[in-house]
């Protein structure tokens, strides 16, 4: 489809969807409303084996170094509460034992797969660790700080092995449950752009509609915001990472929302670019639509080549090279970021370097092409891309 003849209005905002057709009935919101499927079930066994298929290791610890459980300890242990600050999850191929502490007990016996144990009794605890000593131990480099390295290491009397690659294997092709809980993930934060946006009103700051959004991904059934909200208006577009501060709405101005939700521990990444209250007989107005449609391109020119067997750069180049031809070189050089990063347990998730190689049915990676231009404006459009073995589909 053409996006510079799909133009519409919204609640006085400009191209309110992201694929440019008119979502007055808010079709997104009505998804999130109608009975929901269950996700499949994660089987902490399977995933295990996954992780053991390629690391070479008597047993593998996993330690949460702070009050956030690490990705690869909730990828096995599919956690959705607690906290685990300092706790341990020594895995063999024949299940888990989660060495924790009584103010944790009651959380992890209720959220227990199949195949777990759970260990608050110092002694036991010091068992477990002994019955470690002189085997080859994997660890997650990518996490563990330095000092608990060396802690762990002398605690056990294990030789530790960096496990995080066999970790980044078996996470990089996501299973069912993981793209059930990605996709309402994806709905939820649809739903809250498209909201946020409806809401806008003259004189609100950046950090008021930041609050709108993260008010309303609770309100859909989210756990959360998955990075940091960024909100820009005006000239702020052109800052790709800017974050919200007292800027003001202004009539005939882009607003962007690049924002995220978490279901089940699971990110969504969502951009939308709108011209809040425009008014067409500007050349203000004439150059950000020109700049919004020529995103909206790319983005379609990248959209097609994220298939099986294509890799992400090839995706970033379709998007790249148009939009440094388009307009006679108008905005040569303006897309300034990449554009497939891999999204799961975290936004940024595992195995981006791996675009470099051909892609895989059942990644999900992140089409978000940008142009920028200092003391102007900018604009991004982001969608969250399941590979297929057909090519692929927009969560």
């Amino acid at each position: 489809m053409d996006a510079s003849k799909d133009h519409t209005e919204v609640g006085g905002c400009s191209d309110l969807r992201g694929d440019g057709r008119q979502d007055t009935e808010g079709r997104t919101a009505q998804l999130l409303r109608a009975p929901q499927q269950a996700a499949p079930q994660r089987d902490m066994m399977v995933r295990i084996g996954k992780v053991f298929g390629t690391a070479k290791v008597d047993a593998i610890l996993l330690y949460n170094p702070s009050e956030s459980p690490t990705s690869n300890f909730l990828y096995l242990t599919g956690f959705t509460s607690g906290i685990f600050e300092r706790d341990a999850l020594v895995v063999t191929q024949g299940g888990a034992t989660l060495l924790t502490n009584p103010l944790e007990y009651e959380t992890a016996k209720n959220q227990k797969p199949k195949g777990m144990d759970i260990e608050t009794d110092g002694a036991r605890t010091n068992t477990v660790l002994e019955s470690l000593r002189g085997k080859t131990v994997g660890v997650d480099g990518r996490v563990l700080p330095h000092n608990d390295y060396v802690e762990l290491e002398r605690r056990t009397g294990a030789k530790f092995v960096d496990v995080s690659d066999s970790f980044t294997q078996a996470r990089v092709v996501k299973d069912a449950e993981e793209i059930a809980n990605m996709r309402k993930a994806t709905e939820i934060i649809r739903a809250a752009i498209e909201e946020s946006f409806n809401v806008m009103r003259v004189g609100m700051t950046e950090k008021e509609l930041a609050a709108e959004v993260e008010y309303r991904i609770r309100q859909h059934g989210g756990d959360g915001t998955s990075f940091p909200s960024i909100v820009c208006f005006g000239k702020n577009t052109a800052e790709p990472h800017h974050m919200p501060d007292d800027t003001k709405l202004e009539p005939n101005s882009m607003v962007i929302l690049d924002c995220g939700a978490k279901y089940s521990n699971y990110c969504s990444d969502v951009t939308r670019t709108v011209i809040f209250q425009p008014d067409p007989a500007t050349q203000k107005y004439r150059q950000m639509q020109e700049i919004i449609d020529t995103v909206k391109k790319a983005q379609d020119l990248a959209m097609a080549e994220i298939r099986e067997g294509a890799t992400g750069t090839t995706a970033y180049l379709a998007a790249r090279d148009f939009i440094n031809a388009a307009h006679g070189g108008k905005y040569n050089g303006a897309f300034t970021h990449g554009l497939s990063h891999q999204i799961g347990l975290e936004v940024h998730d595992v195995g981006s370097t791996l675009l470099r190689k051909p892609m895989k049915a059942g990644m999900v990676i992140s089409n978000e092409p940008g142009i920028y231009v200092p003391g102007f404006g900018g604009a991004r459009f982001e969608d969250d891309v399941l590979v297929t073995a057909k090519g692929n589909e927009v969560l």
